[in-house]
């Protein structure tokens, strides 16, 4: 056995003694702890039911494909109209208790309530992961990625949503969509919850997370240091540095699930079924027009059909997936697989954009205190251990609620952008945690790092005090593609990301982690010794450490993506061959088909994707609503909401439990433009 064999076999039968050992003990005492005093997590009465096969109806006006950061919002609020019924289809199962907590959110991925997607392997990318493969995390659960992610709460640049509507399409602006940003929120950061810029009415509750380490303040210290602003960087300015907002609700994951599909369970006119993976979108041959999915629940398949939409949002990688499966993309790329094709659409699986991101940027730090009395980094012993526990399920308390990859996050602009601008290239999150504090728990497994990297990089600092700085590309110039590995629905789209095929992007890259190096050199973290890890990765070795060779060669080796795909079916003017669908996200060549997800994002935003796409979902449903004639269908005024003038309130209506009254009804018999339903 060679010697690097030899200390590699050592150190993993060490890491798996310390690692293994306290985090299966944690997981069982956690369990049980939240079955016997944690209810309010196990949240039985209000969890959505799975309407099974034999309740389901023919037909439905609207099917939503996709029940996740999207399609929960649309079902919510299409299910607002009494008179339409709503069928929504999702692939996984319900949330379960562990994913509330979000300590354990990398715990998520590579397990069934994930899709476990891979990029195709490449030349300049994912070189030191598994196969040189990337896992792609994408939620298989109701509540989709929103289920799985970081929780973190960023709605993107101004210039952003500018340049979308600059692109031809209008009603995308900023100002045009800070409303729908506003009318999900429920802002609950106290010094944010009156702010022009927050709503405090919607259903997704917005927090700061609930455990802090001390390293937090001293991050945001160096900031203000370095000279930039610590501020809400989802306000009017955005380069800065803030402490993670997140979704939450009492310190807990909220996802689209919680948010908005469990305070409407009771509507009678929303259907739910779960365990339901559609195949296929039923398209007239002849009129080109949309009246159904073909579904598979249980190996049962079942035809469903819809009266007025078919409504895609099954995200970025499947959602172009059923459009091509259904007859919609590339001709001949849909030819070479046996598809009829339908519709002639180049733009289907192209425009691929990923916030990528380099890790492995590890530095170790003194803490100065010999008593330990405070917990700094995430050191697995430590924290999986019956105390955290009893805090959490007797106190509500502790680390359970900590977020440790994300303590602080930062927006900067590098030398290739202008900082005057207040449109940051580069992104942070700035950890109080490192690979080598979980014993490969967490990192190692769910970005599929190899032995050999974690063994020569991590081992020999293994449970020491470190953190990491974690450094993503803002507007990456390099674009992937999809494409169908075959004609079977069940198997996966192949993805080719291209990250930094464009050689601007490794530049971009190698210069935000030299602004993130030098935040360590701030005296706010040299006065803990703040030192980066000089164990270089295996390939690597032969740059000279810290030079800009070595930082692309780190950025190419530990690759990550931080589950932001977007673009695959853009939205564009008609003069846009490569447009898949319009400004009001109808699919182009297709009557009743849209599509209603991150996949429509002509360009990626300056930051984490969740909150744009509910952003997206919560304004496709007031234009849904606007094409068939009854938006603001319940109230003429804000007078008339708050009760109906037959005594039924607002909450009795939208559940279905009273009549609107006869003022009302007029209002939603308006003029239906589909004439041929009788449905009003």
């Amino acid at each position: 056995m060679s010697g690097l064999a030899a200390q590699m076999n050592i150190f993993s039968v060490t890491r798996a003694m310390l690692t293994l050992g306290p985090a299966l003990g944690f997981l069982v005492y956690m369990h049980s702890s939240i079955m016997s005093m944690r209810q309010d997590i196990l949240d039985r009465d209000n969890r959505v039911k799975d309407v099974p096969l034999f309740e389901l109806r023919q037909s439905y006006d609207f099917i939503v494909v996709g029940g996740g950061s999207a399609g929960a919002v649309v079902a919510n609020r299409l299910s607002e109209n009494p008179y339409w019924n709503i069928l929504l289809l999702e692939a996984g199962p319900d949330e379960v208790s562990l994913t509330d907590l979000p300590l354990m959110f990398p715990t998520l991925q590579l397990t069934f309530l994930d899709w476990q997607y891979k990029t195709e392997p490449g030349e300049n990318y994912c070189l030191g992961l598994r196969n040189k493969r990337c896992n792609w995390p994408r939620g298989k659960v109701l509540g989709g990625s929103s289920v799985l992610n970081a929780m973190l709460y960023i709605r993107g640049n101004k210039k952003d949503y500018d340049r979308w509507r600059d692109l031809g399409n209008p009603g995308w602006g900023y100002e045009d969509v800070l409303p729908y940003f506003k009318k999900s929120e429920d802002m609950r950061i106290p010094e944010l919850r009156d702010d022009y810029y927050h709503g405090k009415n919607g259903y997704l509750t917005v927090e700061h997370f609930r455990y802090h380490a001390p390293m937090a303040q001293w991050y945001l210290d160096a900031a203000r240091e370095m000279g930039y602003e610590v501020l809400d960087v989802n306000g009017p300015q955005q380069t800065g540095f803030t402490l993670s907002h997140g979704t939450l609700k009492d310190g807990l994951r909220c996802s689209t699930a919680k948010a908005f599909l469990r305070p409407i369970k009771n509507r009678p006119n929303l259907h739910i079924s779960m365990h339901s993976t559609v195949e296929k979108v039923l398209i007239h041959n002849d009129t080109k027009q949309a009246y159904g999915v073909i579904f598979n629940k249980f190996g049962i398949k079942r035809t469903v059909y819809s009266d007025r939409e078919v409504i895609l949002s099954a995200g970025s990688l499947a959602s172009p997936h059923l459009l091509m499966l259904s007859g919609i993309g590339p001709k001949s790329h849909l030819e070479d697989h046996g598809i009829h094709v339908l519709v002639d659409s180049p733009g289907v699986g192209e425009n691929l954009q990923d916030h990528v991101a380099m890790g492995g940027a590890t530095y170790l730090f003194d803490p100065h205190d010999k008593n330990k009395s405070s917990m700094y980094s995430f050191q697995l012993p430590e924290v999986f251990s019956t105390e955290t526990i009893n805090q959490f399920a007797q106190h509500h308390d502790g680390p359970i609620y900590w977020l440790p990859e994300a303590e602080v996050m930062g927006f900067v602009s590098t030398k290739y952008q202008d900082e005057e601008e207040d449109w940051p290239d580069i992104q942070y999150f700035i950890t109080a945690y490192a690979d080598s504090t979980d014993g490969g728990l967490f990192s190692k497994r769910a970005i599929g790092l190899t032995d050999e990297y974690y063994s020569a990089v991590y081992e020999e600092i293994l449970y020491k005090e470190a953190f990491n700085i974690v450094t993503l590309l803002m507007r990456p110039r390099s674009k992937g593609r999809l494409r169908l590995k075959d004609n079977n629905p069940h198997s996966k789209i192949l993805i080719y990301p291209n990250y930094y095929s464009d050689p601007q992007d490794i530049k971009v890259m190698v210069e935000g982690a030299k602004i993130g190096h030098n935040l360590t050199r701030m005296p706010a973290l040299q006065k803990y010794n703040a030192t980066m890890n000089t164990l270089k990765m295996p390939d690597c070795v032969h740059f000279e450490f810290l030079s800009d060779e070595y930082w692309a060669c780190q950025a190419k080796h530990y690759t990550l993506t931080i589950y932001h795909p977007i673009g695959t079916a853009k939205m564009g003017p008609d003069d846009d061959p490569m447009a898949v669908v319009d400004s009001r996200l109808n699919v182009k060549g297709v009557k009743n088909l849209r599509v209603v997800d991150c996949s429509v994002m002509p360009y990626i935003t300056t930051g984490n994707t969740n909150a744009p796409v509910i952003m997206i979902a919560e304004k496709a449903s007031d234009m849904i609503k606007e094409d068939w004639g009854v938006l603001n269908q319940y109230y003429e005024s804000e007078e008339e909401s708050s009760e109906d003038q037959d005594g039924a309130s607002v909450e009795d209506v939208e559940l279905g439990m009273k009549s609107p009254s006869n003022a009302t009804m007029v209002k939603l018999q308006k003029t239906p433009p589909r004439q041929d339903l009788d449905y009003w």
